[in-house]
């Protein structure tokens, strides 16, 4: 570690004091001296109880073990045991029932059902791709894997194996059939799409291979469409999430199909969480730095990472907004880009990037938590290239808490941290990792002290 800097009871590495003071502060509206004599402040109100919650911890976990060895080579009591738990306040005695009002949160968690990936942040790379796998293509995914056999008429071959991609559409359109059938016929039939206009909207008409007419079961799946000299691609949606039909008849793929469909693109990992926490190895000063830029980077939409594919140089970026036309003729425009979350780590660790003035390391916890909160404020501010969250907030995830008094504990931290940051109250939203026994014996009170801000249990 090179270089200290000593500011408000605080000693802070240089790579981290600068990179808040020349890269995160500027265009948040909060002064690099303030964010640190807050933080500080944080740090002396809070981390003697964090330090109490963790000793808890190990009192609690040292007379398990000793109620466990006593009764070495016993029948196991469950009612016993039970008992015990209770009395020393291990399980403790579920409330009474409750509504959430955690509010302002994006549809991908309030509404939508789909994947979520988890991805080091310290890896551009990785976190870039994570982040723009909100849409993909279902050709790709079928033709470059063994969802086909890659052997006989379909194997894999270095130039395009038509067979192998006649199967990929094949396989393509039966999906379709499933997620957005239609009301007579099937995909694999099509031969044409048409956009008439009845009563001021355009209507999807579809004709097939015995030269019939037909259209979607259920017309309110047409979602939109991207029109240019002719029609490029058809939106459709299922359960909330949307289908892109590519349509190219001068492309190889698209030629073949007699309808010039070139590919099928599928909404998909809709929300992704950045880990500063397991996924990553930030040990020192200069890692959490890297933890943080790079996070600065996704916030505002500026990230980039350069490398060699195949001896090709490749730069990857985030992706950008998508555009299309709705049926009404009005613009619509869906995220090219997952929600993003970010995993700070747990109350148990701690770390010397900052130290207090008798050189004791500080929570790590509170670390990240008022460092990616700051980051964000770019995307709340609408700094950045992109918007992230289109509802104001900040989604941090928070690993491996012990119980309801922990989850309080985060919550009394959130709001410290937004009364630093200037954020109206519950801003910073909470995802709680239900890794632990005593998290998972005592979920619904874990989830009743964070009701107003709490988002999952994963």
């Amino acid at each position: 570690m090179t270089g200290r800097v000593t500011v408000h009871n605080l000693n802070i590495a240089r790579c981290l004091y600068d990179l808040v003071a020349d890269e995160i502060a500027p265009g948040t509206g909060i002064k690099p001296d303030d964010f640190w004599r807050a933080f500080n402040a944080i740090v002396q109100e809070l981390a003697p109880v964090n330090q109490a919650l963790l000793e808890k911890r190990a009192a609690l976990q040292a007379r398990i073990d000793a109620w466990h060895r006593e009764r070495r080579g016993r029948e196991h009591d469950a009612t016993a045991y039970r008992r015990f738990l209770i009395d020393i306040g291990y399980l403790l005695p579920e409330g009474e029932s409750f509504r959430i009002t955690t509010r302002n949160v994006d549809p991908e968690i309030a509404r939508l059902a789909g994947p979520q990936l988890v991805v080091p942040v310290n890896n551009a790379r990785y976190a870039l791709n994570a982040a723009n796998a909100r849409w993909g293509s279902l050709y790709d995914a079928l033709y470059g894997t063994d969802m086909i056999p890659d052997k006989g008429a379909t194997r894999k071959t270095p130039d395009y194996n038509p067979r192998r991609g006649k199967r990929v559409v094949a396989i393509a359109a039966a999906f379709l059939d499933q997620a957005v059938p239609l009301a007579a016929g099937c995909h694999a039939d099509i031969t044409r799409f048409t956009l008439h206009d009845e009563g001021g909207r355009q209507q999807l008409r579809i004709r097939l291979a015995n030269g019939t007419e037909t259209r979607l079961d259920d017309p309110g799946r047409f979602a939109g469409y991207r029109m240019t000299d002719r029609l490029q691609a058809l939106l459709l949606v299922n359960h909330g999430l949307h289908i892109e039909i590519r349509l190219d008849p001068d492309h190889p793929v698209g030629g073949a199909h007699p309808a010039g469909i070139r590919d099928v693109v599928l909404e998909s990992a809709i929300t992704t969480i950045q880990d500063c926490e397991d996924s990553v190895a930030a040990v020192d000063a200069e890692d959490k730095t890297l933890v943080y830029r790079n996070w600065l980077g996704l916030m505002k939409g500026d990230l980039e990472d350069r490398f060699e594919k195949n001896g090709q140089p490749i730069t990857r970026r985030l992706h950008e907004d998508r555009r299309y036309t709705a049926p009404d003729g009005s613009d619509l425009v869906l995220p090219g880009r997952s929600l993003m979350l970010v995993r700070n780590v747990g109350l148990h660790m701690l770390t010397d990037a900052v130290t207090t003035g008798d050189g004791q390391p500080v929570p790590e916890g509170f670390l990240d938590g008022m460092i990616t909160s700051l980051v964000a404020l770019h995307d709340l501010g609408g700094n950045g290239r992109y918007r992230n969250s289109r509802t104001g907030s900040i989604y941090l995830v928070k690993p491996k808490l012990h119980g309801p008094e922990e989850v309080a504990f985060t919550h009394r931290l959130f709001g410290r941290i937004e009364e630093a940051l200037g954020l109206k109250p519950n801003t910073l939203k909470l995802g709680i990792m239900d890794e632990e026994r005593r998290t998972t014996l005592n979920l619904k009170e874990c989830i009743r002290a964070a009701r107003e801000r709490v988002i999952f249990i994963n």
